[in-house]
């Protein structure tokens, strides 16, 4: 059966069975009030959202979902003759400034941690640009203090979660059953390590310790910084460099007004003016590049069907998961996989080249998939 047969009797087969579990990754954009939030999410995804001089302007979170930019994509669909290009999705969610005191409730503050909690990864915005017309709720441009108000109210509100958790199973722990025993010692050490102002994610054996665990933290999400320059500090590293030193995540600096003017242009007038301002990106592939780093992200292609599409799935994702996030059908009836890098892809210029050259590697249900991965997926129905 041709390349060509085949993808028509897998699109046939799961046509009308099984379902479709495409997983988008979802970031909130947090920071204090009148840091550039609204204005970096309409800048990144031009999700209009409300921008004024107003510290809870944002009450409702504002959500768009962009397609991440991916020119290995285009070879994709060259290859495998699809006129149709679906990108990975990415959902921003831009969430209203927090305040001292928001674990407590002060400022709506119940209502916004919710909206951290629903979202993957916490994309942080800290104000470095001077503007009078613009106020400032801590009287001042200082980054780190601003981080670690935010980073207190969110430690803060994971130490109330562990605590009335652990009051919860008190009695299932003198009850001695083992589960709730291990339990009990996790929350233990979340509460010491919380207690002292540091997040769930930096604790030891991070991932045992939260699985032993029945919640889901604020402080346990992966985070990036974003550093919200002026336009002429846009290439400026100096708040960066201040930034970098006191947090553990990766930090992105880019001028939201700047950013959004480039939103305005055309894919090339924009293209033209990142490389006139020495950048080597725009802001949005940058910002994407950081939280892909902070989930521990890896991206691989299909071209079956109607269309060439990238996916991204967490580092450590066997053949398997990644069929079973394409279609239900798919994991369920897995047989194997047939794989090859991306560039290797290319350059040899057709899948029949590929497997002619023996480049073309059969791969089991565990084969756990790397970045760049063409995978076209053999299965039963």
């Amino acid at each position: 059966m041709s390349i060509e047969e085949t993808d028509r009797a897998t699109v046939a087969a799961v046509r009308g069975r099984g379902s479709s579990r495409t997983a988008m990754l979802s970031v909130g954009i947090v920071g204090l009030p009148n840091v550039g939030k609204s204005t970096v999410f309409n800048a990144l995804c031009a999700g209009g959202a409300k921008v004024s001089n107003y510290a809870f302007c944002t009450i409702e979170p504002n959500r768009a979902v962009v397609g991440v930019p991916e020119p290995r994509l285009e070879a994709v669909a060259r290859i495998f003759d699809q006129a149709q290009m679906v990108p990975a999705a990415i959902q921003f969610v831009d969430i209203a400034g927090l305040v001292r005191g928001a674990s407590k409730g002060e400022g709506l503050g119940n209502q916004f941690l919710a909206a951290i909690r629903e979202v993957d990864a916490v994309l942080h915005v800290v104000r470095c640009f001077e503007d009078d017309r613009i106020s400032h709720v801590e009287d001042g441009i200082d980054p780190v203090r601003d981080v670690e108000i935010v980073e207190a109210e969110l430690v803060l509100a994971d130490l109330a979660a562990v605590e009335r958790r652990a009051e919860k199973i008190a009695s299932a722990v003198k009850g001695k059953r083992k589960e709730a025993a291990r339990e009990a010692e996790a929350l233990a050490a979340l509460a010491a390590h919380l207690g002292s102002g540091l997040p769930a994610r930096t604790i030891a054996n991070h991932e045992e310790t939260l699985a032993a665990c029945d919640l889901f933290l604020l402080t346990s999400k992966p985070e990036v910084y974003l550093v919200n320059v002026g336009e002429e500090e846009a290439r400026s590293a100096s708040c960066v460099a201040q930034l970098s030193a006191g947090v553990s995540g990766p930090v992105v600096s880019l001028s939201g007004k700047l950013e959004a003017d480039l939103a305005e242009l055309d894919d090339a007038e924009r293209a033209d003016f990142v490389s006139e301002l020495g950048l080597e990106a725009s802001g949005l592939e940058r910002v994407i590049r950081a939280c892909y780093q902070a989930l521990d992200l890896v991206t691989f292609f299909t071209g079956v069907g109607a269309e060439a599409r990238a996916w991204a799935v967490p580092r450590g994702t066997t053949a398997v998961q990644a069929a079973g996030g394409i279609h239900t059908d798919m994991e369920s009836g897995f047989v194997k996989a047939e794989v090859i890098a991306c560039d290797a892809l290319a350059e040899l210029g057709s899948w029949q080249q590929a497997h002619r050259a023996g480049r073309v590697r059969i791969e089991g249900r565990d084969y756990v998939v790397q970045e760049g991965d063409v995978l076209l997926v053999r299965f039963s129905t």
